[in-house]
């Protein structure tokens, strides 16, 4: 006689059931959604040290709430640690290994949805790349931001220590007021506290519907951080119930939403390959073009670090990023009918928020009074950048110059050039090879840039790469030049004292020697060899993509 269907099924499942006895299930819980929760905790990094606190809260409420979560780690490079170093390499790198680990252990247990808990930088890009890539119930819980540092009645974050050193080669601040900012500038607990990449893609979250309204700005240390962590695994077991996916939520007109609260806030030059990795896991056309065509309409109105004056608790006080959404929904820059993970529309989620905002704040300001009339993050073309490059030019009175290069192979050799005070008013410094292929790893340059700021060069000197640049950098920086010199990009052809061009009003960047002339040097160039032949440098660099289509590794 053949057994039912039921019947094999359950015999087929009792090696299963076995071992999630033994991890803690009962009779009654195999029916449970499985959560994972996937805890980027570390204490590697202040960014990522309370994580595991918040995981255990939400481990707790999915519990409550009727699911059986599972907790499983995954790792993070700190950014800020790393910076300026051979390890800065492998901070990209980790956007890519977080997704795949945490695709690897949901869809490997056949987990129902997935709670990912991060705070440094890749950790935020990372879960939402294998939130689409899985599409199976997720949401996203930022650990906060830090606390500012206080010194002399002055915010420090940990740009001001980057800064400082700049302005101790240059002779402005001594050696006591250095030590003094470095010991004062990270408080605590928290990712770091300007609109820098952390801040910046925790709000790009929320303005996509895939974290709880006002989580993206909450300080790491507050107790309403582990109560949104808690409230996070309910909304996600209701989530399951109704079968709400990422994909529901990634939209073509949410990433829209995401890109007008960057270009809002001020916020990173990261958000443009993070976003565009995003996109392409979730099948959403969206190319680097499509952030010029917003930055026209959208104008910066927080006055928010580096560039300004605030911090991203002041942001949260003012109220937080369903202010700046609101005031953009209003004028017709944001969609309201996208749908969040709470199964409400954005518009639905900012009924109540104020049409104006408070009056007693300066942070976030008026449409009508921004600090620049048009979003910050411009995309740059010419020959040095055919696929394009990412301009940050907030704190700077005029984004045009024309110089001679100073070229260098590394980020290393242009910060000894810098601190030697080898760089001049005019000039335009170039930092080639160290791309996603050449670095491998695409470094981030917050170490000259902020040694550029330091020395008052601010508005007298470009900055071109094809690495990236940290949230933390500001000025007239031109990063992610594509394609990269590694590949022969016309970056690799530039020779010193050659004239090149950047004019932010133009959207150029421009290598200004005659055509024959580069066919020449194109046609001499020789491909450098590769810095890592093994290990994941290696693995990497076989496989990365440019810049311009987001840095991924899986593509087709």
């Amino acid at each position: 006689m053949l057994r039912s269907d039921a019947v094999t099924q359950g015999i087929q499942r009792s090696p299963n059931r076995a071992m999630l006895r033994a991890v803690g299930f009962g009779d009654g819980d195999f029916g449970k959604p499985i959560i994972g929760i996937a805890n980027g905790y570390s204490t590697i990094t202040p960014c990522n040290i309370g994580l595991d606190d918040l995981a255990r809260r939400a481990e707790q409420a999915a519990r409550v709430a009727g699911a059986m979560p599972q907790m499983f780690g995954t790792i993070t490079v700190s950014d800020g640690i790393s910076m300026g170093t051979e390890g800065m390499k492998y901070s990209l790198v980790s956007r890519e290994v977080i997704a795949d680990a945490i695709e690897t252990a949901c869809n490997g247990q056949s987990m129902d949805g997935v709670l990912a808990v991060g705070g440094c930088d890749k950790n935020m890009p990372g879960a939402m790349i294998a939130m689409a890539r899985m599409n199976i119930p997720a949401i996203f819980v930022y650990g906060g931001t830090i606390k500012p540092g206080k010194l002399g009645g002055c915010d420090l974050t940990v740009v001001s220590s980057f800064e400082a050193v700049g302005q101790f080669t240059a002779g402005t601040i001594d050696a006591e007021r250095l030590l003094a900012v470095e010991k004062n500038a990270c408080p605590g607990a928290g990712s770091c506290g300007g609109m820098f990449t952390a801040n910046t893609m925790s709000s790009a979250i929320e303005a996509m519907g895939l974290s709880l309204p006002y989580s993206s700005t909450m300080a790491a240390e507050d107790a309403e951080k582990a109560d949104s962590a808690a409230r996070s695994a309910e909304v996600l077991v209701e989530a399951i119930a109704r079968n709400i996916r990422p994909l529901d939520l990634l939209s073509r007109k949410a990433f829209e939403n995401a890109i007008a609260v960057i270009m809002a806030v001020g916020g990173s030059t990261n958000a443009v390959l993070h976003l565009l990795a995003i996109a392409r896991t979730a099948g959403v056309p969206l190319c680097i073009e499509d952030f010029e065509t917003i930055r026209q309409k959208v104008p910066v109105i927080c006055d928010l670090k580096p560039s300004g004056r605030y911090v991203a608790t002041d942001l949260h006080r003012a109220g937080g990023i369903p202010q700046v959404m609101k005031l953009l929904l209003d004028a017709g820059l944001l969609h309201g009918d996208c749908r969040t993970i709470e199964d409400k529309t954005l518009a639905e989620v900012l009924a109540d928020v104020p049409s104006v905002p408070p009056a007693d704040q300066d942070v976030i300001h008026a449409l009508s009074a921004p600090l620049y009339a048009k979003g910050h993050l411009a995309i740059l073309k010419g020959n040095l950048a055919e696929e394009g490059a990412v301009a940050k030019i907030s704190g700077v009175k005029t984004p045009v110059i024309t110089g001679p290069a100073r070229v260098f192979e590394s980020e290393e050799t242009c910060l000894a050039a810098i601190l030697d005070k080898r760089i001049q008013p005019g000039d335009v410094v170039v930092i080639r090879n160290e791309g996603p292929v050449g670095g491998p790893g695409m470094r981030e340059m917050l170490s000259p840039t902020s040694a550029i700021v330091g020395q008052g060069l601010l508005d007298k000197v470009a900055l071109i790469t094809d690495g990236r640049f940290s949230g933390g950098s500001y000025g007239l920086v031109v990063g992610h030049v594509a394609p990269e010199a590694a590949v022969g990009g016309t970056i690799g052809l530039v020779h010193e004292g050659d004239s090149i061009t950047v004019d932010a009003h133009q959207l150029l960047v421009q290598l200004n020697v005659e055509e024959g002339e580069l066919a020449r040097r194109r046609a001499a160039w020789v491909k450098p060899e590769p810095r890592y032949r093994t290990g994941v440098l290696g693995k990497y660099a076989r496989l990365v993509s440019s810049s311009s289509l987001g840095a991924v590794t899986d593509q087709e």
